[in-house]
């Protein structure tokens, strides 16, 4: 499972919003850098890929992206209206995110490097 060239979707997110993306076969997940952390915006993984570890595989590689750069803690979200959020919301606390803030339709988690 290696780290493929960065499709049309990277570069968009990269020249758009100064963020970073991380791809390969199974999935992509989406993520910048705030003051001393890093938040993962979006992770998705192929229907056929997922329950197999696959979105902690390219979390794991950003939180390492994340250490070199001394980062303190992650960052990931949860949309409660979003379709899947409640299988987010498992993903997270599994990789060992804790609830940070909650506010209308939005839910903040923090995990500290």
């Amino acid at each position: 499972m290696g780290v493929n060239l960065p499709s049309l979707y990277a570069q968009y997110i990269e020249e758009l919003t100064y963020g970073h993306v991380v791809e390969n076969e199974q999935g992509f997940a989406s993520y910048v850098f705030v003051d001393n952390g890093c938040y993962i915006k979006d992770i998705y993984i192929k229907p056929e890929f997922r329950k197999q570890g696959a979105a902690s595989s390219i979390s794991a590689i950003i939180e390492n992206i994340a250490k070199q750069r001394d980062c303190k803690y992650l960052l990931g979200s949860v949309v409660p209206s979003a379709k899947g959020s409640t299988t987010s919301l498992k993903v997270l606390l599994a990789y060992g995110f804790k609830l940070e803030s909650a506010s209308n339709d939005f839910v903040l988690f923090k995990k500290e490097l």
